[in-house]
């Protein structure tokens, strides 16, 4: 990969401090004395494309994406994360760990993985209540949040639109033990009023749903700015027009971070066996009782998952939403081991040709 040349502005923000950007001592640790005296810390507020708008103590720029020595799509940024970037040249130098990461299947058959965001406390997870609302998108969701370490809070939207929001509430809060469920006026700031205990000082929330459920307009509203632009629902079919485009964090009256995510087209699970696990935790204790291990859960004797679904115990609903689940997310996983493979075994081929070609001369 050859390197780029990016020209960078900076512009003094002094309301930017690393404390208020998000900066703890989980980062923090992972820089020396040695690092600073060449590079500064930054967080990223918005990708485009080959570029990055970062963010530091009085810090505002725009620089190139492009990580010298990066292997992976891991390697480089994503919006949320923090890294290092180097005072001479205004380049990343390297991304720091991440507390979190939301990853998916890049859309198409290539089978890599795509960076949605990094350094996310909160997902609020928005549906509405309408047409759209739909539980097996909210569990797919709810399994990239479980999988990223990520505290899940389900927001209903256009509470204010629906004959009877409770019920909606009910089958988002049956899905998990616990899960948190917010339904929601968009358009009423005091009526949002329960979503403001996530957005503290420093803290940082992400938004994810199908287009249409209200996510600008929910955006605009717990920021009170009106820079995000949202569409109406068509009266037909209860959907918006998407209107989103790039993956932006936006200031909180309450000192947080919210960071708006595009609607998610052709969304795939992949390596989130730990996250459909803990979602679905009560059919994964079921399949352990089985008397096989190997148990395929169709009409083996003694599988406890035929049992439960006979006696009414386990929807049978649920159950096919797992095995959909598990099943992807087995595909897209293997898919990406594969795609690992080949190109690891693709740079060692080039390199001992390289080292041929070197030895004839």
């Amino acid at each position: 990969m050859t390197s780029q040349t990016v020209t960078s502005q900076t512009v003094t923000s002094p309301t930017s401090t690393l404390a208020e950007l998000g900066w703890t001592s989980f980062f923090a640790s992972q820089i020396s004395t040695d690092d600073l005296e060449h590079a500064i810390p930054v967080r990223v507020m918005a990708t485009h494309r080959g570029h990055l708008q970062v963010a530091g103590d009085g810090i505002d720029a725009l620089i190139t994406s492009y990580v010298q020595g990066a292997e992976s799509e891991q390697d480089y940024a994503t919006v949320g994360d923090w890294i290092l970037m180097t005072r001479a040249t205004m380049e990343p130098d390297r991304v720091l760990s991440r507390t979190s990461l939301f990853q998916r299947g890049a859309a198409g058959t290539g089978r890599r993985l795509q960076l949605i965001a990094a350094n996310v406390d909160t997902l609020f997870i928005v549906s509405s209540c309408n047409l759209d609302f739909n539980v097996a998108r909210l569990e797919r969701y709810l399994v990239l949040a479980r999988e990223a370490g990520v505290t899940p809070v389900i927001v209903l939207t256009k509470a204010d639109l629906a004959d009877a929001p409770a019920d909606y509430a009910a089958q988002a809060a049956a899905l998990q033990p616990g899960l948190l469920v917010e339904t929601v006026n968009a358009h009423d700031p005091q009526n949002l009023a329960p979503l403001t205990d996530w957005c503290g000082l420093g803290q940082t929330v992400a938004f994810v749903g199908s287009s249409g459920v209200g996510k600008s307009t929910l955006i605009n509203t717990l920021t009170g700015a009106g820079d995000i632009l949202t569409q109406d629902i068509r009266e037909d079919d209860a959907k918006g027009r998407h209107t989103t485009t790039g993956r932006t964090m936006h200031r909180l009256p309450h000192g947080g971070w919210l960071l708006d995510t595009p609607g998610i087209r052709e969304l795939q699970l992949t390596e989130a066996a730990e996250g459909v696990e803990q979602v679905f935790e009560d059919i994964v204790a079921l399949s352990q009782a089985c008397r096989f291990a190997d148990c395929a859960h169709d009409r083996e004797p003694g599988c406890a998952i035929r049992a439960a679904l006979d006696d009414g115990a386990l929807d049978p609903e649920r159950f096919r939403r797992w095995q959909k689940l598990a099943s992807e997310e087995a595909h897209n996983s293997t898919s990406i081991v594969e795609r690992r493979a080949r190109d690891k075994t693709f740079g060692k081929m080039v390199k001992s040709a390289a080292k041929s070609k070197r030895r004839n001369r």
